[in-house]
C-alpha cells in the first residue's frame, strides 16, 4: 500500500515539474551561471589586476574553487589563466 502511494506521489511530482518547472529550467541555469561567474570574478579579481577588497575572506574558498577555475576562465574568453598567482593550464 505504501509503495503504491509513494509511486503515485512520485508520478505527481514528475508531472508538476514537467508542467511548471521544465519551461524555466534553462533560464534558471543561465541565471545560476551568471551569479557563479560574478562570484568567481569577485573571488579571483586580484589575478586579473583588480584590487580585491575581500581577498582575506575568500582565501578559505580557494581550494574549493580552484578545480572549477579552468572552466570559468575559458567561458570568460581567456584562453590561458591570468598571469600571476597559480597556473591551471
Amino acid at each position: 500500500m505504501w509503495s503504491r502511494l509513494r509511486a503515485r506521489l512520485r508520478a505527481a511530482r514528475e508531472i508538476y515539474e514537467g508542467v511548471f518547472i521544465a519551461p524555466y529550467r534553462s533560464e534558471i541555469h543561465r541565471e545560476y551561471l551568471r551569479q557563479r561567474d560574478l562570484f568567481f570574478l569577485l573571488g579571483f579579481s586580484d589575478l586579473i589586476g583588480v584590487p580585491n577588497p575581500v581577498g582575506f575572506y575568500t582565501l578559505e574558498l580557494y581550494p574549493e574553487l580552484i578545480e572549477q577555475f579552468h572552466q570559468w576562465h575559458l567561458r570568460m574568453g581567456m584562453p590561458h589563466a591570468p598571469a600571476g598567482g597559480f597556473r591551471c593550464c
